[in-house]
């Protein structure tokens, strides 16, 4: 009987030797959990194989996890990084279409004819918008075809999609806001306010309200109506805005004059000022932090993190030369950079602000503000004419 016991518990270490040789001759080592000898077939094991299939983890040897081994927190920084990415990665619009490259010349490149004086675009999700010309011009995300153009916006800079509409600001003295139903005809834009601070510039939305900020040194809070005109409150702030941007909490706008970054609260009024680099421009918020380009900052970005308003980095080479506009596609941050010569965008992963390269455009055009539709970025410019899907 003895025997007998034995032979039992010999019996599944044979086979098991025997499979292991017998698939170890195609090439692939069979081990009880995947290719892993020491990990029990059991309720564990999809957990193990998932995060080993997702290349989280390698395991110690190609045939050992260790799975009762302590981890340090180095190495769960290294297996929490990992997720991140694979899951971004893996997550991606761009990943169910298979376009899991990145761009590496502007042969990539694909422009399409636009208005001149171009400001900043923005995406609906499906179509791309840009003001340019005094004009509102929609551009189709998936071919870039010219569909419609939008009249009637005269100063138009900044544009914004939300409640179903869209939005420019008109960047004049005072400032007005336009909007256009994407589900009617183009015409003429319906100017929804004519009393908004001087200038504005960058726009975004809170859920409830559109703020603007303006040129002139204010942010400018609209309450959309019924009918026009809306209701507009205009709230002194710093010394000449550019940027703004809403981070799920609290309103952030740049202020070109004082190098700062500002956060504000409900009523307008600074919560926080971040100093950053020279002449900061038009950010962008990638869900935990924000990307300020500094125009005239030592070619810089600074990220801060919006929770804490604490500067993470300030970041410099990868092509950056004289940054306006940032852009973040759910995986990585684009940044447009100008000069003569010198004009590209740069690309840097989000989870960990490390460089992914640079990308030279097409000489003369100054590429100027950015946005993403999840799958392409789009890069407006001060000359040519012409707005580019990257």
């Amino acid at each position: 009987m003895a025997f007998v016991r034995e032979s039992r518990a010999i019996l599944p270490a044979f086979v098991f030797a025997l499979a292991a040789l017998l698939s170890g001759a195609g090439g692939v080592l069979l081990g009880l959990c995947g290719p892993f000898t020491d990990v029990a077939a059991d309720a564990f094991c999809p957990f193990v194989l998932e995060i080993f299939y997702l290349s989280i983890t390698t395991g110690t040897t190609a045939t050992t996890y260790d799975p009762t081994s302590s981890v340090t927190r180095l190495q769960m920084a290294a297996f929490l990084s990992r997720t991140v990415d694979r899951t971004l990665q893996r997550g991606s619009h761009r990943a169910a279409l298979n376009q899991f490259w990145t761009t590496e010349q502007n042969a990539g490149l694909a422009v399409t004819t636009v208005g001149s004086s171009q400001g900043l675009p923005v995406s609906d999700g499906e179509d791309v918008w840009l003001a340019a010309s005094g004009a509102v011009w929609r551009v189709h995300g998936s071919d870039g075809k010219l569909l419609q153009t939008w009249t009637g916006a005269t100063a138009a800079f900044g544009t914004l999609s939300a409640m179903g509409r869209i939005f420019a600001t008109g960047s004049l003295s005072p400032g007005a806001l336009y909007q256009i139903d994407p589900s009617q005809p183009a015409g003429v834009v319906t100017t929804v306010a004519t009393n908004l601070g001087s200038t504005p510039r960058s726009i975004a939305y809170d859920g409830s309200r559109i703020w603007t900020a303006n040129f002139g040194g204010s942010v400018s809070i609209v309450i959309p109506g019924a009918v026009p005109p809306w209701t507009v409150t205009t709230v002194a702030v710093g010394v000449e805005l550019a940027g703004a941007l809403f981070d799920g909490s609290n309103i952030w706008v740049t202020d070109f004059s004082s190098n700062t970054l500002l956060k504000l609260n409900g009523s307008g009024a600074v919560l926080q000022t971040v100093t950053v680099g020279g002449t900061p421009q038009f950010p962008a918020f990638d869900g935990s932090n924000i990307w300020v380009p500094n125009l005239n900052g030592g070619d810089s970005v600074t990220v801060v993190h919006a929770s804490s308003g604490a500067i993470l980095a300030t970041l410099t080479g990868n092509g950056l030369k004289a940054p306006s506009g940032a852009a973040f596609d759910g995986q990585r941050v684009l940044v447009t950079s100008r000069g003569d010569p010198g004009d590209a965008v740069s690309l840097w992963k989000a989870a960990d602000l490390t460089p992914i390269g640079s990308v030279p455009m097409p000489g003369g055009t100054s590429p100027y503000g950015a946005c993403s539709d999840g799958v392409h970025f789009w890069i407006s410019m001060l000359f040519g004419n012409v707005i580019a899907r990257f």
